[in-house]
């Protein structure tokens, strides 16, 4: 990530918190959320603004590091500790991550790149494929174990 990228990251998060997502909770037509991630080595807490998209309760987020061939920390982190919190706009949500994968993978691929096509071209440069993180509110997972429940 260039020094001006980073600047602009961390100024853009910085707006978001002090404005409580009043501000900075969109980038032109993408949505914004801040992503509370602990570092897997340094055990440091981070906030990273990200472009989110919404299928049905669930939040996506794409790992493509700006078209980076490495993942970007936040994944790395999110793959340690797949229990975190996000922000949306005022709103501060208890989320479980997991990455997608197989048909789900293709189907949310779809919703994603339709919203925003700069991942396809992201894609063509890289050899990774790019992930997409799967953000399920506790609370939603909570009505999932309720219904299960009450069939088993």
């Amino acid at each position: 990530m260039s020094i001006l990228t980073k600047v602009f990251v961390r100024a853009n998060a910085f707006l978001f918190q002090i404005t409580n997502g009043r501000l900075a909770n969109r980038m032109g037509k993408q949505s914004v959320l801040l992503l509370h991630t602990v570092g897997r080595k340094s055990g440091k807490s981070y906030t990273t603004p990200l472009s989110y998209y919404r299928d049905g309760g669930n939040y996506l987020i794409v790992a493509s590091n700006w078209g980076k061939e490495d993942p970007p920390d936040w994944f790395r982190n999110l793959v340690q500790h797949s229990n975190t919190t996000i922000q949306v706009k005022d709103t501060t949500i208890q989320v479980e991550a997991h990455q997608a994968e197989g048909e789900e993978y293709q189907r949310l691929w779809k919703v994603v790149t339709r919203l925003n096509s700069q991942y396809l071209d992201y894609q063509k440069t890289m050899t990774r494929q790019i992930p997409i993180v799967i953000l399920t509110p506790w609370q939603s997972q909570d009505k999932a174990r309720i219904l299960y429940s009450r069939i088993a």
